[in-house]
C-alpha cells in the first residue's frame, strides 16, 4: 500500500478495475470493477478441494449470477433502456439475497467476506460503458515488463525491482499515448539537465490532421 500511495498522490476520475489485492483499496477513485474472471477461478479452485453438496450449491448460485450479469452487459445494446434497466436492478436484489443467505460451507464462508467487502464493485461494468468485467486488458499491458524480468532473470535487490517498475510503466504509458518512449525519455533528460527539475508525463499524441 505505502508503493501505491506514492505514486496516486491525486483522485482517480475513472473507474479502477482491479483483481481482489487489498492494496488497490488505497487509490482513491470514481468506481471501482473487481474482475469476475478472479472470480470464476476461484471457484474452480475450490472445486478440487471440496466435492461437498454444500459448496456445490453455493458455487451454483454465484456462478449462476455472474454469468447472468456478463450476459446481460452483452445484451446491452440490443436491448430496450426500460428492459436492461429492470434486468440490471433484478441483478442488484439477487446479489443482496445471496450475500446474505446463511452458508455454513467454510469456503462459502470465506468468499463471502470478500465479495460482501466488494458488493459494490461487482456490477459496476454495467453502469459504464465500455467498463470490462474483468482486468485481462490490466494484466496484457503488464505482460511485456513480466517477461523483461525473467529474461534478465529477475531483479537483484529492492532497488532494482522498484526502478524497474518505474521505468516500466513510464514506458508503457508513453506507448499508450502514441509517443516514443526513449525518445521522450532523452528529451526529459535533457531538460531535466537544463532546469534541474523533470518535466511532467506528457499526454496523448493528438493527430496532426
Amino acid at each position: 500500500a505505502p508503493a501505491l500511495l506514492k505514486f496516486f498522490t491525486e483522485e482517480f476520475a475513472g473507474i479502477l478495475v482491479t483483481d481482489f489485492w487489498a492494496a488497490y483499496n488505497v487509490v482513491v477513485c470514481a468506481g471501482r470493477q473487481a474482475c469476475l474472471v478472479h472470480l470464476f477461478r476461484e471457484l474452480e479452485r475450490v472445486d478440487e478441494l471440496d466435492r461437498s453438496d454444500s459448496w456445490a450449491a453455493f458455487r451454483k448460485k454465484l456462478k449462476r449470477l455472474l454469468a447472468d450479469a456478463i450476459r446481460l452487459g452483452a445484451q446491452r445494446q440490443t436491448l430496450p433502456p426500460e428492459s436492461f434497466a429492470s434486468r440490471r436492478a433484478l441483478l442488484d436484489t439477487r446479489r443482496d439475497e445471496f450475500l446474505e443467505a446463511p452458508w455454513d460451507n467454510p469456503h462459502a464462508k470465506r468468499l463471502l467476506k470478500r465479495l460482501r467487502r466488494y458488493r459494490n464493485a461487482l456490477f459496476t461494468f454495467l453502469d459504464h460503458s465500455g467498463v470490462p468485467s474483468d482486468n485481462n486488458h490490466a494484466e496484457r499491458e503488464i505482460r511485456p515488463a513480466v517477461i523483461i524480468r525473467k529474461n534478465s532473470l529477475c531483479n537483484r535487490s529492492d532497488n532494482g525491482a522498484s526502478v524497474q517498475a518505474i521505468l516500466m510503466s513510464v514506458y508503457r504509458t508513453l506507448k499508450l499515448r502514441g509517443l516514443d518512449p526513449l525518445e521522450t525519455l532523452v528529451d526529459a533528460l535533457k531538460a531535466y539537465v537544463r532546469t534541474g527539475a523533470l518535466p511532467p508525463l506528457p499526454g496523448p499524441k493528438t493527430s496532426d490532421r
